[in-house]
């Protein structure tokens, strides 16, 4: 009988203790949840788009015939119109990590977007004084690696990185897992800012557009020279917390032990949207000049026109041909088919991701999306 007692006492005991940090438990749980999104929003038929076709899209993306898409949003006229996520295959950086039901907290690779981010930081900068302009040369920078200044890169600046018209030999045309791609190569280092800073000057600086993320990586490592802060910690404090994004990872590189600037960036779909208003907006956010609007202005100018378009501050100007008519959308792009689509004409974003890392052959892809999305309105060339 005592035994029945003592039992009793001490699960009450425990019942009293749990009960009086059940409320601190609710509060963690609170403190580790990210905010809701603040967006204005309104429906398809508020901003004049046809709720049908966007139904059919939806449906037509759950059934496979736009494959492996992760993610959706349409900003259309200042508001969230659309936003849905799918289920699909992902990987965080080539790690396989199977079937992923994603939502609006899950963090997506951007692989290539981060350039973009990249490009965001260095305008920043910019304007912080801490570097001169575009036209600076880099080796301004590195008076460690002095030994690569000579034989035409002493030619190289900043605007030569951004537009990736460096003219040094980089081949990214042969799929990531072919040791022959260069930027495999400089991972593979040991030292990643050396490797590209000596690669051979095959062309003028400026003259020939060639895709290279070996210069993000230079980029990247301007910011931390200039500031003391890698390219995470720097957009972080100046670009991501004005616009309410707590939440990012940035995997780190082997070739610098910092983070991956071409590629390594993590950010939910909602926050991969608010950076896409940020410039639809020219660089403001409510009453807050985070970016200057001659930046963005820049970064989506066409600096050699090429045959998908042309390409500005690490951002691709698309010509999409609508309806028989040229659409120019500036877009940041990421393998695997991510996408921001800016058209400021039309007051539209998009944002999409998908997990189709390395196939470059879909049909229906992000660009099949978006011209689905154009035909439930009437949109001006």
């Amino acid at each position: 009988m005592k035994d029945i007692r003592l039992i009793f006492v001490l699960l009450f005991i425990i019942n009293t203790i749990v009960g009086c940090h059940q409320p601190a438990d609710d509060n963690l749980k609170e403190q580790n949840t990210p905010p809701v999104h603040r967006l204005p929003t309104a429906s398809l038929e508020e901003v004049g788009m046809d709720k049908q076709v966007i139904r059919e899209l939806i449906d037509d993306i759950k059934k496979g015939f736009y494959p492996n898409r992760h993610s959706l949003l349409i900003y259309k006229d200042d508001n969230l119109v659309l936003e849905e996520y799918f289920p699909g295959k992902d990987q965080n950086w080539g790690r396989e990590l199977g079937i992923v039901h994603h939502h609006e907290n899950s963090l997506h690779d951007m692989r290539s977007v981060s350039k973009s981010i990249v490009s965001t930081c260095i305008g920043i900068a910019i304007a912080q004084g801490k570097i001169k302009s575009v036209d600076q040369a880099i080796f301004d920078f590195f008076e460690d690696y002095q030994r690569f200044n000579n034989e035409g890169r002493e030619e190289l600046t900043i605007k030569h990185l951004l537009n990736m018209t460096s003219g040094l030999k980089w081949n990214e045309e042969v799929p990531y897992n072919n040791p022959e791609n260069s930027e495999i190569q400089m991972i593979n280092s040991g030292d990643g800012i050396g490797f590209v800073l000596s690669r051979e000057l095959v062309a003028a600086p400026g003259a020939v557009w060639n895709y290279n993320g070996g210069t993000t990586e230079l980029l990247a490592e301007l910011i931390l020279r200039v500031s003391g802060q890698n390219i995470h910690e720097f957009a972080k404090e100046f670009v991501f917390k004005p616009l309410g994004i707590d939440r990012s990872e940035w995997t780190i590189s082997p070739a610098t032990n910092t983070p991956a600037a071409a590629s390594g960036l993590r950010l939910t779909s909602i926050d991969m949207l608010k950076y896409g208003i940020l410039y639809q907006n020219g660089g403001k956010w409510g009453d807050l000049q985070i970016i200057p609007k001659g930046w963005v202005q820049e970064s989506f100018k066409p600096h050699l026109e090429l045959p998908f378009g042309s390409y500005g501050y690490q951002f691709w100007i698309f010509n999409i041909d609508i309806d028989g008519g040229i659409l120019k959308i500036p877009t940041a792009v990421g393998n695997g088919d991510q996408r921001i689509y800016f058209d400021q004409k039309n007051d539209l974003v998009v944002v999409t991701t998908a997990g189709n890392y390395n196939v470059w052959d879909i049909e229906n892809d992000a660009e099949a999306v978006l011209r689905k999305i154009y035909s439930s309105f009437d949109f001006v060339h």
